[in-house]
């Protein structure tokens, strides 16, 4: 799932060198963690956060062959 969140996050934003993607698994879930440059958090979550939105539905889709919960998070430092 990291791969899918990197390529789509990389396709959004200005800065793509500072998109970084942590995954962490347990046996139920997986928790994935989207970072990008402060300028281009925007572009990430989107108006009423309709990519955000758009991104974790894309990932859900790709994870329904694994029978673990995808939680995908916009982390703002």
């Amino acid at each position: 799932m990291k791969e899918v969140v990197e390529v789509i996050a990389k396709a959004l934003v200005d800065n793509p060198d500072e998109v970084t993607v942590t995954q962490t698994e347990t046996d139920s879930e997986i928790n994935v963690e989207l970072r990008v440059a402060q300028s281009d958090m925007g572009k990430v979550i989107g108006k009423q956060g309709r990519i955000a939105k758009a991104i974790r539905s894309v990932v859900k889709a790709a994870s329904s062959k694994e029978k673990r919960k995808v939680n995908v998070d916009i982390v703002n430092d």
